[in-house]
């Protein structure tokens, strides 16, 4: 997500080289399973990520790990067309079968996510849960693409537990491919997956790649502290999550709390909070610095004394789906 278009979000990296460095940093340092998704940039952040950054290197294939994702319609084609701007006249019908989790569209979407990455993909995930089309046609296009070797697995993104739970069902109840991995929102300002979702996946072997482990930036900082990527964040205005309850507050002000005594940045206490769960964190990071600081995380391990005190002020909150 943080490679891409501009015209997508401001905060986006559009220079290709300093895309390339950050990259190549993660693979040196043991970093090696890439997510993004057709949404990204229009595209764009699938063919600059992987598709010319594993030429640019000359990178083995086999030595990373390449997933991407399909729900929103996407044309790159359409170099003006920004997928999180909402579909405005014609293109409700130029994008009519391009979205969701049709077989048409998984179909659709995995071959021009391919076209863009120059390579097959690991794990192929949906985005978000489709209402509108039957779980059992999506689950057997999903089971056609790795069957066509188009993907190596297949995974989901934020949904609730029940709805996971059934396209499992249906798709062990038809013997074909299932869910290998659940993308959900998970840091320490939203544990509502600790209820149903991670019960779930850890009793049967799932694996967990929580996005947003430092809440959109927001666990990196103090609370009167701000970014640029908050100033021109729309998705974390939209859903006024800089626009703290208390009980916010006081986690963040404990994450700086420990930050200070461990002499680490708030990121790096952040992000090993979330590792101590068992996880495997998204993070995205738009500088080799913080890059280094993400591999420090890997090498802290936080007290229980330390995880209750940084859990206690959390209360529920509306779901991610």
């Amino acid at each position: 997500m943080t490679f891409g278009n501009k015209g997508w979000h401001k905060w986006v990296i559009d220079d290709k080289q300093k895309s390339y460095k950050i990259l190549k940093r993660a693979y040196d340092l043991g970093l090696r399973t890439y997510d993004t998704a057709d949404l990204y940039s229009n595209g764009q952040s699938e063919i600059i990520i992987l598709g010319e950054f594993l030429k640019e290197y000359n990178i083995s294939r086999e030595t990373v790990v390449i997933m991407t994702k399909l729900f929103a319609p996407v044309d790159d084609t359409l170099p003006d067309y920004q997928p999180t701007g909402g579909l405005h006249g014609n293109q409700t019908i130029h994008f009519a079968n391009q979205r969701g989790l049709s077989k048409k569209h998984i179909i659709e979407a995995c071959k021009n996510s391919l076209r863009r990455l120059g390579t097959y993909i690991d794990v192929y995930q949906v985005h978000r849960a489709d209402p509108d089309t039957p779980m059992e046609e999506t689950m057997r296009a999903l089971n056609d693409v790795v069957q066509q070797g188009l993907t190596r697995y297949i995974g989901a993104s934020s949904m609730l537990g029940t709805k996971f739970a059934e396209y499992q069902f249906i798709a062990e109840k038809n013997g074909w491919s299932k869910f290998v991995n659940m993308q959900d929102c998970y840091n320490l300002l939203y544990r509502e997956e600790e209820r149903e979702m991670i019960p779930y996946i850890k009793k049967h072997g799932i694996a967990q790649t929580p996005w947003s482990p430092l809440q959109r930036g927001l666990l990196s900082r103090p609370v009167e502290g701000s970014s640029y990527r908050e100033d021109n964040d729309r998705v974390l205005k939209g859903q006024r999550l800089n626009q703290y309850e208390d009980f916010e507050i006081e986690i963040i002000k404990r994450v700086e709390e420990i930050s200070k005594k461990r002499n680490n940045p708030m990121a790096v206490i952040s992000t090993a909070w979330v590792l101590s769960k068992g996880t495997f964190p998204i993070l995205g990071l738009n500088s080799v610095e913080r890059m280094e600081d993400a591999v420090r995380a890997l090498n802290i391990e936080l007290t229980e004394e330390e995880l209750k005190y940084l859990e206690e002020p959390y209360k529920p909150k509306k779901l991610v789906q």
